[in-house]
């Protein structure tokens, strides 16, 4: 779910692992030593430079010729919103989608399930440098395992996305209305060995952020779904945000989704899905309203304390512009640093970023997936949101 760079003309197996997963290769990954962490990111020491709203629209429509249905962007800048869209919500009715609509947000779910772990650390109920087999005994095949590498995605946990969408289209109708355990998603990853020794590198898995959903219910004796609602929601007042799994409905006025084929390049209506096979890794749905609101208070330190504000903004490299710290993305552009994340199910592209001091914040999204080139376009409103 979430989030690999995706190239245009890829191999069909290559197309759907990294369309669903957003990630750069792991070939472009520097191996940081087992627990070393990178500097902070570069902030811009001058303010940031207007929005270019001529750049952010010409990306929308852009992203339209090369596929997309609709896209849009939403700005909050210091209490100011910047509203741009293009296209349609629903290719059915023709309605042209809002930045106000509700979208599924994929892996954009992984900052809000890192912030609830971050919040229990502070509560006392767990440590960042401790075997995840200690609060989950006999899960993992390897107590070096610690809560710290599943964050950060250098656990060496087999993504098991991989095996489920090695073709995208038959592999999304299989899992399109199921419902799966935690347990059997663990299942799926462990049945392949580890990809590395823990803590080695960065490796992208969708099975890390099950691995947090099963912390968070086994620590606070709730459902993630109630965790993100007392925790996150109702706090934030985040009106649009839902975790509605196991549904495969979105309440209220959304977007629709739009899958692209791998060979035919057909567009298939993804909207009803589960999103079962990721759940706490990807399974949110938002808006960009609600993004932005949540991200700013987190950079803002209203939702940790700072000791664990700062842990979560330890990096590792993933490649010269990309760092990854937990449950959070950080992407260095031409003005300095921004820090959020990606996200990607079928039929939804999504990008949810905010400056450091929580400010400026962005969210962009188009409705479809698969498509390498519209990720391209889109992954380029960062650039005209930050820097102008």
């Amino acid at each position: 779910m979430v989030s690999r760079t995706v190239g245009a003309g890829a191999a069909a197996l290559s197309a759907v692992v990294l369309s669903l997963l957003t990630v750069p290769a792991q070939a472009d990954t520097p191996p940081p030593a087992p627990d070393a962490v990178g500097p902070d990111a570069t902030v811009a020491t001058a303010p940031l430079a207007a929005p270019d709203t001529a750049e952010l629209r010409k990306a929308l429509r852009t992203a339209l010729s090369q596929g997309a249905p609709g896209a849009f962007a939403r700005v909050d800048d210091n209490g100011k919103a910047i509203h741009l869209a293009e296209g349609v919500a629903d290719r059915g009715t023709g309605r042209a989608i809002g930045t106000g609509d509700r979208i599924r947000v994929g892996s954009v779910t992984k900052t809000f399930t890192a912030v609830v772990l971050l919040q229990l650390v502070d509560e006392g109920k767990l440590k960042l440098d401790t075997s995840v087999n200690t609060y989950l005994p006999g899960l993992l095949p390897d107590r070096r395992i610690t809560v710290r590498h599943v964050l950060s995605h250098r656990s060496g946990l087999y993504d098991y996305a991989d095996t489920l969408f090695a073709q995208s289209v038959q592999g999304f109708e299989n899992v399109r209305n199921r419902v799966y355990t935690y347990r059997q998603l663990m299942d799926l990853s462990l049945a392949k060995p580890l990809t590395n020794k823990p803590g080695a590198v960065y490796s992208y898995s969708n099975a890390n952020f099950v691995v947090a959903g099963m912390l968070i219910e086994k620590l606070t004796d709730q459902s993630v779904a109630t965790a993100y609602q007392e925790r996150l929601i109702k706090p934030l007042k985040l009106t649009d945000t839902y975790y509605i799994h196991p549904k495969n409905t979105i309440p209220g006025r959304y977007a629709r989704g739009y899958m692209t084929a791998d060979s035919s390049g057909r567009k298939i209506d993804s909207t009803r899905q589960t999103v079962s096979w990721a759940q706490s890794a990807g399974a949110l749905v938002s808006s960009g309203k609600d993004l932005n609101t949540f991200l700013s208070a987190l950079m803002r330190g209203e939702l940790t304390s700072a000791a664990q504000l700062k842990q979560m903004l330890k990096w590792t490299p993933v490649n010269s512009t990309q760092a990854y710290g937990l449950g959070l993305r950080r992407r260095d552009l031409s003005c300095g640093s921004v820090y959020g994340h990606t996200g990607t199910v079928q039929g939804y592209y999504t990008w949810a970023f905010t400056s450091k001091d929580g400010k400026r914040g962005l969210t962009s999204f188009a409705n479809t997936s698969n498509n390498g080139t519209v990720y391209t376009t889109m992954n380029s409103t960062l650039e005209a949101a930050f820097c102008g």
